[in-house]
């Protein structure tokens, strides 16, 4: 398998990748780009999220020295929004979606990114996750709750400044919904979460965990579609963040920035990527069956500039990768635990 082309499949969604590990005997050939080593001020006067200045939305922001929160100034989903639906037969169908969105700014430092901030900093960011998705949560318009990070432009983040994102709603979205049907089937056969024996499964084989520590496990995923995808898993089975303990909240501050100080270090650039938490919607039912995970989502393959995004066959047919999930789980592992820029 590990020579010629397979389907691996995702337990927690059903879907299938193609393997094609043939097309990349030598993945590291050619050249091998670096990025360019832009220096950002602490403080910048024209940024709408560092501290005191003003946003784009017209308010201004306090002169914060931690973590900083605010609703969204433009908002995917509106608090007020009226309930209503239309339906057309069975082939048009529309109903309305209620929400919050906010935004965390996880420093006022304007050039830090989460790998050069403190165990301790990154701490404060878990801690206001922990606070904003039991809050959040709380309201009974409210039964999921997306907590995310894109990180650099070609993720999509409009602004460099170190921050996150929330977005709250009524109903529960595709991707969640689809771990939600595959972890509750699991569950009711087995008694037991689908990554507390998949994760088990992966320590013991080892050949694709990046790093762990006492209560966290980061490794590549055996379905990985994306070259350098990993998950963050607790080692414990808790349904969401507000389950973590304060020793377990500091345990993923140090996962978190371990792996993207190796992401930084892979291609020693400023690692882009798309992370966030899966974890158990907020419907007042109650949800052995989930076991709370972060997925990261980097498009970068052989170098600083080369990206490798979802096109042709990948988005009219089946997602393909050439480089295993052993691969680059070894190739992250094997990274230094010191940022490249020291």
């Amino acid at each position: 398998m590990e020579e010629h082309p397979h389907r691996r499949y995702n337990p927690l969604t059903g879907d299938w990748v193609l393997v094609s590990p043939h097309r990349a005997k030598r993945p590291w050939q050619g050249q091998v780009e670096k990025g360019s080593k832009e220096r950002r001020p602490s403080y910048d006067e024209g940024c709408y999220l560092c501290p005191g200045n003003t946003r784009a939305g017209g308010k201004q922001n306090p002169d914060y020295q931690q973590t900083y929160v605010f609703t969204n100034d433009f908002s995917a989903l509106l608090k007020d929004t009226p309930q209503g639906n239309y339906e057309e037969g069975e082939l048009f169908k529309t109903e309305s979606e209620q929400g919050i969105c906010k935004v965390i700014c996880f420093s006022p430092r304007h050039d830090l990114t989460i790998p050069e901030m403190s165990v301790e900093s990154i701490k404060g960011v878990v801690d206001v996750w922990q606070k904003e998705y039991e809050e959040l949560g709380a309201n009974d318009f409210i039964n999921y709750v997306q907590i995310f990070e894109n990180k650099g432009a070609v993720m999509g983040c409009s602004n460099p400044h170190p921050h996150g994102q929330i977005w709250a709603g009524r109903t529960l979205p595709v991707e969640p919904a689809k771990e939600q049907q595959k972890q509750k089937e699991y569950y009711d056969k087995y008694k037991r979460t689908l990554l507390g024996d998949y994760l088990r499964a992966e320590v013991e084989k080892k050949e694709r965990v990046v790093y762990s520590n006492d209560h966290f496990v980061v490794l590549v995923p055996y379905w990985a579609v994306w070259p350098f995808e990993t998950m963050i898993i607790p080692c414990r089975a808790v349904s969401s963040i507000d389950q973590l303990s304060d020793e377990e909240k500091l345990a993923f501050a140090d996962a978190y920035r371990e792996l993207t100080i190796k992401y930084d270090n892979l291609f020693e650039t400023s690692f882009p990527y798309s992370a966030g938490l899966h974890q158990a919607p907020t419907d007042q039912e109650k949800h052995p069956e989930w076991h709370m995970h972060m997925h990261f989502y980097p498009p970068l393959l052989r170098s600083a500039t080369v990206k490798k995004f979802m096109v042709g066959y990948e988005m009219l047919a089946t997602p393909q990768r050439d480089i295993t999930a052993e691969t680059s789980a070894a190739r992250l592992r094997d990274l230094s635990k010191v940022h490249y820029k020291g």
